[in-house]
């Protein structure tokens, strides 16, 4: 069996996330069991999420443990089976964690899964094809309920989350709105994955000159918007919200380092009559066939071409992570291990 190397939490953060709180290790990888599977990584995913589950705090999810390899979903290939489901070979997708290889326990429900790269590539299994893309798709279709002609708005809206939230939202005939950090990054939304307008949130010092950017871009109001960045975003956008407008809270990343983040006018949510609701797609598993569906069609067809920063090495993915905490990354957050 192949040496393995692992990065794992070796502190918690004392406010910012550092490179110091990760520790690269060397291991042995052990035999098989019956019942598992050998998988070498090739591609990691680098997600928001993984933020909060260095704190040792009551969150949705257990926290990650000390001295053990950070979690995370992982696309790779078969290299030996002991489970009659798979074989050597196969292509597949799973939470292989921030290492080469992991041993799976192929049995567990939903550990493993087969993917077919001949009309998806394999790093789309964890953007487009895969946990983010299914984000975008519950959010705006089981919480937001488009319906044509309405306006859509959702921030972080180059990364893989929005990138599939605009060919949903467009795909449903809405006019859709994205915010994102800086004109590279708005000139793609636009040109490149269709939306219909991107502000740039750098040019705006507070959440009133944002929202007169939002009232430009949005002259109709907002009637659904998917939130992944908290803070004087949702200030401006809670102020441009039409009646009845629902708001589906997928992240808080302007928080995630620990301070808080106070509501302007909460009272805008009870004014308008809003729906305001958070969700974790990972509680909603039932969904996911019907999303990966529709996600792939949209991914083969060319209607859906979600850009990548790939860092090269697992070594480069602490400060790949730490980079993605900051915007720095240019749609989906990945580390090539192979």
């Amino acid at each position: 069996m192949p040496q393995n190397k692992q990065i794992h939490l070796d502190n918690r953060p004392q406010g910012e996330a550092q490179v110091s709180n990760f520790k690269l290790v060397v291991g042995e990888t052990p035999a098989l069991k019956d019942g598992e599977v050998l998988v070498q990584h090739h591609f990691l995913s680098l997600d928001p999420y993984m933020r909060g589950r260095m704190n040792d705090a009551k969150s949705y999810a257990q926290p990650q443990a000390l001295g053990q390899t950070m979690g995370g979903g992982t696309v790779g290939e078969v290299i030996e089976s002991r489970h009659a489901k798979f074989s050597a070979g196969d292509m597949v997708v799973g939470m292989g964690g921030w290492q080469q290889y992991s041993v799976v326990d192929a049995d567990q429900m939903g550990a493993l899964r087969k993917v077919d790269t001949r009309q998806v590539p394999l790093s789309a299994y964890l953007g487009a094809v895969g946990m983010p893309g299914v984000t975008a798709w519950y959010g705006l279709v089981k919480i937001i309920e488009p319906k044509v002609g309405q306006t859509m708005v959702v921030s972080a809206a180059t990364g893989a989350v929005g990138s599939a939230f605009a060919a949903l939202s467009k795909a449903r005939g809405c006019r859709t709105v994205g915010i994102a950090g800086g004109p590279d990054k708005c000139k793609y939304a636009v040109e490149e994955l269709g939306f219909d307008a991107c502000i740039d949130y750098k040019l705006h010092q507070d959440a009133s000159s944002l929202s007169r950017a939002l009232k430009e871009a949005c002259p109709a109001g907002i009637d659904g918007y998917f939130e992944n960045v908290g803070g004087m975003v949702l200030d401006a956008v809670l102020s441009r919200m039409n009646a009845f407008g629902r708001i589906a809270v997928c992240g808080m990343i302007a928080g995630y380092n620990g301070a808080p983040l106070p509501m302007t006018y909460p009272a805008l949510i009870l004014m308008n009559r809003l729906k305001v609701q958070g969700f974790i797609v990972s509680e909603h598993m039932e969904f996911w066939p019907e999303a990966l569906k529709e996600l792939g069609m949209l991914v083969a067809s060319g209607k859906l071409r979600a850009r990548e920063s790939i860092a090269q090495g697992l070594e480069a993915a602490p400060e790949a992570f730490l980079g993605l905490l900051k915007g720095k990354n240019f749609g989906k957050q990945l580390v090539k291990l192979i």
